[in-house]
């Protein structure tokens, strides 16, 4: 399993929502309490989306924004536009604060008039947390905008038409697309010019090092060291070692502590597992040194992170 992919298991990024929206000018929208990760794209027409106190910018049609701000954000049809209504808390608001009605529904989960010179947005939300979303949020400024390209054309119009249907295991449908969207516009983003990703991400271009990161992600519980990992990439001991550490930042075994803890803090606030299951499952037979482990690494023992 290579890192991305563990990680958006891990981060829980299956649990998402879709929503169409078909507006004619002038419109806008706020959202005060935005998600961890919001996708939104514009299939027809364009957008401005602004984070915060940050100016506003454009999305032409086929354009990608990937929203990690924690305060929200706003997206209107021009800059001078004021937001029409607020989301917070999953429901509709007027900006002075009073419940909006229902917006019109056309078809699914797609809202709006549909009207001739509408623009057409798409929005998807995930619901993440834990050590996992936060090294996967890590890939992501507040706002990245990723340009319409061949790659994300179609997955985008597939989107949007389910979007439009409300057929049995239509929410397993639009989440698996979601999905497809989101890591085409993660790749797009880590590989533009002048992008500068975490080190474990530029590492798994290198087929040595790549194929490393990958055995540790399959087996996080296995008894690894330098050499079995060497032995993976198809390098000498020494050799891996450097390549490794020159590549991710890190030490191969520092790398795999990380990772464990990591693992471990997520499983102990998700799970009811026992200390000595969860030291288990990330390559612990002692609980007692997983413990030790533990509080180094997070300042505060398994069972004092369980009950925070």
């Amino acid at each position: 399993m290579d890192v991305l992919t563990d990680l958006l298991n891990r981060a829980r990024a299956r649990d998402a929502l879709v929503r169409q929206l078909v507006q004619r000018p002038p419109w806008g929208v706020a959202y005060e309490d935005a998600p961890p990760l919001a996708v939104a794209a514009t299939l027809g027409g364009h957008a401005w989306i602004s984070v915060g106190d940050a100016a506003p910018v454009r999305l032409a049609t086929g354009d990608i924004a990937l929203v990690t701000a924690p305060g929200g954000y706003t997206v209107t049809d021009d800059p001078a536009t004021p937001p029409g209504f607020v989301i917070r808390e999953g429901r509709k608001y007027l900006p002075g604060g009073a419940p909006a009605g229902p917006a019109a529904v056309r078809a699914g989960r797609t809202y709006g008039d549909g009207a001739a010179g509408a623009t057409v947005m798409l929005r998807g939300v995930y619901e993440l947390h834990g050590d996992a979303a936060a090294r996967l949020l890590d890939l992501l400024p507040p706002l990245a905008i990723v340009p319409a390209g061949p790659r994300t054309r179609a997955p985008l119009e597939l989107l949007s038409a389910e979007a439009a249907r409300d057929e049995p295991g239509q929410d397993a449908v639009l989440a698996r697309l979601l999905d497809l969207v989101l890591v085409i516009a993660l790749r797009a983003w880590c590989t533009r010019p002048g992008a500068e990703p975490p080190g474990w991400y530029r590492a798994l271009a290198d087929p040595a090092v790549g194929a490393a990161l990958r055995a540790l992600h399959e087996a996080p519980a296995r008894r690894w060291t330098v050499a079995s990992l060497a032995a993976e990439a198809g390098l000498s001991r020494a050799a891996f070692a450097g390549r490794f550490a020159a590549l991710v930042g890190r030490p191969p075994l520092g790398y795999l502590t990380d990772w464990r803890m990591s693992v471990a803090a997520d499983l102990l606030r998700d799970t009811r597992q026992t200390v000595a299951a969860v030291a288990r499952q990330v390559g612990y037979q002692d609980p007692f040194a997983f413990s030790v482990a533990f509080k180094r690494a997070r300042g505060r023992s398994p069972s004092e992170w369980r009950g925070a």
